[in-house]
């Protein structure tokens, strides 16, 4: 029962991880290769300040605070960039983190942060307030999509310059769409760090950027659902096969090329091509 519960709040904050990710890449179209430095950031915030008899929420939060702020930092710095050299800056953010927290002996170094102290939640308290996180994050996911906001990102994201030319502040929102989604990474790291207790630069590694982009593709880029349910697959997909993690670079460089080759749509854009076939074909019955 207990390893249940830890691989389900571990799928858990993937998801949360993969919903940050979707409202920068997925609502407004900044493709981010280095997301999990972010919940790097998030993580080693959360658990220095706990080892330093700090509570737990009040670390947790702080984490989101500084991984938000560092968000808008690259922000500011990526605004002159679009496309293949957005994603080029943004994967330059997660070397320059790694190369950061191994070089800092009081981050541990190479050796990460151990004894990271219990929430004093027990293992169904911390999965509750793991799932409460998933639905917060979802219901501002699809505020978001709903609002004025979502209009914009999705304007933004389709054509920055029609969207300018419109009088939108492109820059402002683009910032607003990093500090949202590097805010929730924050939270994601704070949680993992607390639900492993035990983290290291290599836990922030570039591929685990690539899986949580993989995920966002996967599941279709802006779909709240399609992110979730790729999000809940790929991250189980490692303890159904033992080998995925030796590959995992590999398999989920190939999963993307496969979906944006085939089903740019992801798994959002194939259901809806089924839901329009079934539609077409009932309405050709009907008219028989």
């Amino acid at each position: 029962m207990g390893f249940e519960i830890s691989l389900l709040t571990a799928m858990m904050i993937s998801i949360i991880g993969s919903l940050s990710l979707n409202l920068i890449t997925g609502f407004c179209g900044q493709v981010s290769l280095g997301h999990v430095a972010f919940v790097g950031i998030g993580a080693y915030t959360a658990s220095l300040m706990t080892k330093a008899a700090i509570p737990f929420f009040a670390a947790l939060v702080a984490g989101m605070i500084l991984a938000g702020i560092f968000g808008i930092i690259v922000g500011l710095a990526s605004l002159r960039v679009r496309h293949d050299f957005l994603a080029i800056t943004t994967m330059g953010v997660n070397f320059v983190f790694l190369g950061f927290v191994r070089q800092q002996e009081w981050l541990g170094g190479e050796l990460g942060v151990s004894s990271i102290p219990d929430p004093g939640l027990g293992k169904l308290g911390f999965l509750a307030l793991v799932f409460g996180c998933v639905v917060l994050v979802v219901l501002l996911s699809v505020q978001i999509r709903r609002s004025w906001m979502g209009y914009v990102f999705k304007a933004i994201s389709e054509d920055e310059d029609t969207a300018s030319m419109l009088g939108l502040d492109v820059s402002q929102y683009k910032l607003i769409a990093f500090a949202l989604g590097t805010s929730l990474a924050g939270l994601a790291g704070g949680l993992y760090a607390h639900h492993v207790r035990f983290i290291y630069p290599d836990s922030f590694a570039f591929v685990e950027s690539i899986t949580l982009l993989a995920m966002v593709v996967v599941g279709g880029n802006g779909s709240i659902w399609g992110v979730i349910l790729a999000s809940a697959f790929l991250s189980l997909l490692p303890q159904w096969f033992q080998f995925v993690d030796d590959y995992k670079l590999l398999l989920y460089g190939s999963l993307l090329f496969a979906v944006m080759r085939f089903s740019p749509g992801g798994l959002a854009g194939f259901a809806q091509l089924l839901i329009n076939h079934n539609r077409k074909s009932s309405k050709s019955k009907v008219d028989k």
